[in-house]
């Protein structure tokens, strides 16, 4: 009988211990679904802070290329301008032979 008991308590700790084992399983679990569940919130948070960045990007990226166009456009009356100079400077050389 003496062993009997020595078996059952035996078995008795080791259940604890399993039990024990469990909860605390059972514990690390949820902390780490929820630890899970805030990186996806920061990763969907991430992401859409990426897209708004790179919407940014392109926009500035299409202001300098108008800007770049406007100076192209400047360039271009200078020049037009300067022909006009030399053509009318060259027809009061003409005008004067």
């Amino acid at each position: 009988m003496a062993d009997l008991s020595i078996i059952v308590s035996e078995i008795e700790l080791k259940l604890r211990k399993l039990l024990d084992e469990k909860k605390r399983l059972e514990a690390e679990n949820k902390r780490l679904a929820e630890e899970n569940e805030a990186l996806e919130r920061e990763n969907l948070a991430l992401r859409h802070a990426a897209e708004e960045l790179q919407d940014k990007i392109n926009k500035s990226t299409i202001v300098n290329a108008l800007d770049n166009e406007g100076e192209i456009e400047e360039g271009r009356k200078l020049i037009k301008d300067l022909v006009k100079e030399i053509d009318r400077c060259v027809s009061i050389l003409n005008s004067k032979e």
